[in-house]
């Protein structure tokens, strides 16, 4: 059996290197481009709203959020879902991708709720098939937080928060205990395309070398994961520095045009100063006579 492969990661800002990397408006270099057509929304956006970037901002404008949300919070989590590159292929070769599709998108329902997973797209036009989905999220509940604090006898108590209200909160999303969770129901949903758990972090102890080639695997799934986003990243940076370049292209052919007319000047005054030093010895015999 294969393995699942399953990453979540917070979103930076306005998550745009992302954005471009899902949508396609930049094309990385290991993304072929002839197959980029197979590509495909497996969510579809509400009618005003056009891309990922608006679908995050319209479920957070629309989920009853009445708290301030900082000018640093988390606003969307990313998942990337797919399984092992053999087994991902032999699911394709079988035609069993759709289904496949299906399944992935009916767990992130299940798991974020549905309002909360704003985008699913199936990338075909790299090495291996796998989906990126967004979630934004919204929890409702009381507070990990709260949950933890114990009450200290003669403490002042305020005002407690209605549990039940809406808030955006990636930290819960996110907590350890869930992030073992995920990995659990995923790859009991994906056992029936012949994938399974990788193994779990843990403290150093023995382990068998089958044992040690699958987390090993895993990790290497998820470096592949944060090299496309960085690779996004550095092509953004790399636009930056093509404008710099420009400006440097402009003030160096100034600063030539400059050279060049100094140059001249020079060689101006040397011809002067040759001629007048001619006159000077053409002078001399009938300064001599005077």
């Amino acid at each position: 059996m294969g393995y699942v492969v399953l990453h979540l990661k917070k979103a930076l800002g306005n998550d745009a290197g992302t954005s471009a990397h899902i949508e396609r408006t930049i094309h990385p270099k290991n993304a072929d481009e002839s197959r980029t057509h197979l590509n495909r929304e497996l969510i579809g956006f509400p009618e005003i709203v056009k891309n990922r970037t608006e679908a995050i901002q319209s479920r957070i404008e629309n989920a009853g959020i009445t708290r301030k949300i900082g000018k640093n919070q988390v606003r969307a989590i990313g998942v990337m879902l797919s399984g092992s590159p053999d087994d991902m292929k032999r699911i394709e070769d079988a035609g069993n991708l759709n289904d496949w599709c299906a399944d992935n998108v009916d767990w992130l329902e299940k798991t974020f709720g549905a309002d909360n997973v704003v985008s699913a797209v199936l990338h075909r036009d790299e090495t291996t098939p796998h989906i990126h989905a967004t979630i934004v999220p919204i929890v409702t509940g009381e507070r990990r937080k709260a949950k933890e604090e114990k009450e200290i006898e003669g403490k002042k108590k305020y005002r407690k928060k209605n549990p039940n209200a809406a808030r955006l909160c990636a930290d819960d999303v996110m907590a350890r205990d869930k992030l073992k969770a995920y990995q659990d129901s995923y790859a009991e949903t994906m056992q029936k395309y012949g994938l399974q758990r990788g193994i779990e972090g843990s403290e150093a102890r023995h382990i068998t070398t089958q044992q040690y080639y699958r987390e090993l695997y895993v990790k290497n799934e998820h470096l592949k994961e944060e090299i496309e986003d960085l690779q996004e990243q550095k092509e953004a940076t790399k636009e930056e520095v093509r404008h710099v370049y420009d400006m440097k292209d402009e003030a160096r052919d100034k600063f030539l045009a400059m050279d060049a007319y100094v140059r001249r000047k020079d060689n101006e005054l040397n011809i002067i100063e040759i001629k007048l030093q001619k006159a000077k010895q053409e002078y001399e015999p009938y300064k001599m006579q005077e």
